[in-house]
């Protein structure tokens, strides 16, 4: 009589383990992408959207031109997000940290914001992709991560992949 007794208290055990791990493991989750609730919508970028975030956009700011399968995307945040961090504004101001997905469209793009640190800013590729590319820069090859550092005098640096830290440095004072 003990023996089924001691197999069914284990497999209770068993399954409350189970049931307390998919519910901490979907609370974590939900955690997680409650960190990014912040941005609500999505901007479109179009071929002239460029020129105007150039003339009027935020400064200093760092512009990640992505995709959704790009692996490397998010290591990149990870480096600008811990630049900012240590080189605190003097004035306060915040730093534009833009995530421009190409193959993603409108409100979809929210659902990879948590793919990227510290994000203030999502933008999505609306109209013909290889028009939109050129009005950007026409020597871009198409390779992700493409970075845009405007430094807070409008000076820009260019770079397909991680910034070094003289960029960064560079970028920030």
């Amino acid at each position: 009589m003990t023996f089924p007794g001691k197999w069914l208290r284990r497999i209770g055990l068993a399954a409350t383990l189970f049931a307390t791990g998919c519910y901490m493991q979907n609370g974590l989750a939900a955690l997680d992408h409650s960190t990014h609730s912040a941005i609500k919508n999505v901007v479109d970028f179009d071929q002239t959207t460029w020129k105007h975030l150039l003339a009027k956009g935020a400064r200093p700011a760092a512009y990640v031109f992505t995709n959704s399968f790009c692996s490397t995307c998010p290591e990149v945040f990870e480096l600008l997000q811990q630049s900012v961090q240590q080189n605190a504004q003097p004035t306060g101001q915040p730093v534009e940290l833009a995530a421009i997905l190409m193959d993603v469209r409108g409100e979809r793009a929210l659902a990879h914001a948590h793919h990227y640190a510290g994000v203030t800013s999502i933008y999505a590729f609306d109209g013909f992709e290889p028009a939109i590319r050129q009005a950007v820069d026409p020597k871009w090859r198409n390779i992700t991560p493409y970075v845009v550092l405007v430094a807070r005098n409008g000076k820009q640096q260019r770079v397909t992949g991680q910034p070094t830290l003289a960029q960064l440095k560079a970028w920030l004072n």
